[in-house]
């Protein structure tokens, strides 16, 4: 397998919901069942991510409980908030990037940068913010709307945040603060820039009460992929994160949102392109079968049932049989893309709605790989050289011996084949990822 030289695997480690990825995770055997909300755990699982040299973790979120379960059978509940979650990390690792999910919907500009600009400068730049405008519906009612608001009004609310946001994290310079004791001097007034921004979503004066960010902004990341997602991330993202499930759906993501950067002026004139994986490793394809079998065994079929009517968009699909076809479903606000994904797979394959949620349960639409250490970090190396991937989020099955299996023997496997990197460059994680940083606005001014 031919790799040119400088093209190596970017990877995220996916360690949202604390025990793991599958649906049944928490009661795997190894798991923490409490893992979501134990920081000890956290602080393990991120130090393995940093020892196999991941590029960074990242954490999704919603603004409200995850509402794929409500009769007790599912984990993913109660989370810790990733911004507080992140900064106590920040304290236990080195290199590794923190990237946290935040909801340009539920969420206020000024409240967003201050926060990531926090993080970022107490993590000396690590910091990345994944940009999404919120596919579940239940947390309008928790902000006192009645409504989710409408996919295409949430884009155009987000690209004008994205344009609010990065002009507050650069009110003040990157020598705005001298501090100077002996002329009694802290900062240079003309290095202080007030947004005064008045939009149609947002009125805005600025300044922000935190300096610059370390890394100008912090890594821009975005998660949609419809085709106002797509648009978003090719005017504003650096890395997007996508379910592609096979190598061929992945080409075609790929090659469609590239082709769209021309059509943008951008800091950095590529995207990298981070599809979820979740891999089940062995010593053999046969061992590596059997810790995936033994985790499906494990699925309430009431939280399969459960999962996937989130996943379709909240559609409750109790009512039907279980071994029947998929329904005809409702005009939905949520998920775009997921829904899609699902309804074609079912309509493509054929499955019922027990083969749709033992199939998507698993990692919800976004690809596995089942089999040896050696086999799956050749299929990680063939999505590289065709096109299909910049790297992968990696989404371990279980925690933390998911995360650890991969860090101990697919990591190796990638070294050998040439397509990962041996050690850490010096850095923030903009400098890591080969990213330039961005001037501030004001800068010829």
């Amino acid at each position: 397998m031919s790799v040119p030289e400088d093209r190596k695997l970017v990877l995220g480690a996916y360690l949202s919901y604390g025990t793991g990825h599958h649906a049944a995770a928490w009661r795997h055997p190894e798991a923490v069942a409490d893992g979501a909300q134990n920081i000890a755990h956290y602080v393990n699982i991120a130090q393995t991510a940093e020892r196999g040299l991941f590029d960074f973790m990242f954490l999704s979120d919603t603004p409200s409980v995850f509402n794929d379960d409500d009769a007790g059978y599912g984990s993913r509940v109660v989370v810790f908030e990733p911004m507080t979650l992140l900064s106590a990390l920040a304290m236990k690792t080195t290199h590794l990037g923190l990237v946290a999910t935040a909801s340009t919907t539920y969420k206020e500009p000024y409240n967003m940068a201050r926060e990531f600009a926090s993080l970022d400068i107490l993590s000396g730049g690590r910091a990345g913010w994944n940009m999404v405008t919120s596919s579940k519906s239940d947390a309008a009612l928790n902000f006192g709307l009645d409504a989710h608001p409408d996919h295409d009004e949430r884009y155009r609310r987000a690209a004008e945040y994205f344009d609010v946001v990065t002009g507050l994290w650069d009110s003040w310079d990157d020598d705005a603060f001298i501090r100077d004791k002996e002329r009694g001097v802290f900062y240079d007034p003309a290095r202080r820039h007030q947004l005064g921004h008045t939009g149609r979503h947002f009125r805005v004066r600025g300044e922000l009460n935190v300096s610059r960010p370390v890394q100008g902004y912090p890594v821009i990341v975005q998660a949609g992929s419809s085709h106002d997602g797509r648009e978003l991330a090719a005017r504003t993202a650096e890395v997007v994160f996508t379910a592609q499930p096979t190598l061929e759906s992945g080409r075609a993501f790929s090659r469609d949102l590239k082709s769209r950067l021309s059509g943008y002026e951008r800091l950095n004139g590529d995207v990298l392109i981070l599809p979820g994986l979740c891999p089940f490793v062995g010593e053999t394809d046969a061992e590596a079968q059997e810790k995936f079998q033994a985790l499906q065994r494990l699925i309430h079929p009431r939280l399969g049932v459960s999962m996937l009517s989130d996943l379709v968009g909240g559609f409750d699909l109790s009512a039907y049989d279980v071994d029947g076809p998929l329904p005809q479903l409702p005009p939905s606000n949520g998920n775009q893309s997921r829904r899609t994904l699902i309804e074609r797979l079912a309509h493509d394959e054929k499955l019922t709605v027990r083969q749709l949620y033992e199939r998507l349960t698993v990692a919800r639409g976004h690809a596995v790989m089942i089999g040896s250490y050696r086999r799956v970090a050749e299929q990680m190396a063939e999505w590289l050289t065709a096109g299909a991937a910049d790297g992968f989020n990696i989404m371990p099955p279980y925690l933390p011996g998911g995360l650890a299996d991969f860090v101990d023997h697919v990591i190796p496997e990638l070294q050998r084949l040439g397509v990962y990197k041996r050690a850490y460059e010096p850095g923030t994680l903009r400098e890591k990822l080969n990213l330039r940083r961005p001037a501030s606005r004001y800068q010829k001014l």
